[in-house]
């Protein structure tokens, strides 16, 4: 059960997220925050001491997401390792291309260079993203289920050719949404190209 302390916390980066998304890092400000919450400008500094520090934990909850749900979606007991890799790609993809989180990237795209959010975001996002999908098709390599390869060349491929079909879609915002049974059917095109290239 949360505390009162984590709740508001909690409530502060919500508004916080939205404010970001509506109005830019830039143009965002902490007075607008607290307005937005009703909060005053004691509590929100009282959580965040700057805009920037609110801004990264923002991005970081968002990032946090993704790697939970990375890990969840690796299900080392699974057999079949197509169905393993189409069952990570479809739970992939219905983050990444959830409006939540692609408003977020969004956010880091426009403001990475600044005080070196981009790195900070990729260390704590993608490259653990990377290595933990790295280590899992090691596995699969040691047990002769794919070619010997360098395992994290061979993670950037797979999440290449899972986002093939999107990325441009959505970052030039020709797309704001994908339904379950798009993402379905082209995780099932990338992870048919992967297997093809590393299959044993």
């Amino acid at each position: 059960m949360r505390t009162k302390s984590e709740a508001r916390k909690q409530a502060i980066l919500d508004a916080a997220a939205e404010v970001f998304q509506l109005e830019g890092y830039e143009r965002a400000s902490m007075d607008g925050i607290c307005r937005h919450l009703g909060y005053s400008k004691a509590t929100l500094y009282n959580y965040f001491p700057s805009k920037e520090e609110l801004f990264f934990e923002v991005v970081f909850e968002a990032t946090s997401a993704q790697f939970g749900a990375i890990h969840e979606a690796l299900d080392p007991g699974m057999e079949d390792l197509g169905e393993a890799l189409r069952h990570f790609g479809r739970s992939l993809l219905a983050l990444v291309y959830s409006p939540p989180v692609r408003a977020v990237l969004r956010l880091v795209a426009s403001e990475a260079g600044r005080g070196g959010l981009g790195k900070q975001c990729y260390e704590v996002g993608a490259s653990r993203s990377l290595a933990m999908l790295g280590a899992y098709l090691e596995r699969a390599m040691e047990r002769g289920k794919l070619r010997r390869a360098e395992p994290r060349i061979a993670a950037l491929h797979l999440l290449g050719l899972l986002e093939s079909e999107w990325n441009m879609l959505f970052l030039c915002r020709v797309r704001e949404s994908v339904s379950p049974e798009e993402i379905s059917a082209s995780v099932d095109r990338a992870v048919a190209v992967f297997l093809r290239a590393y299959g044993a």
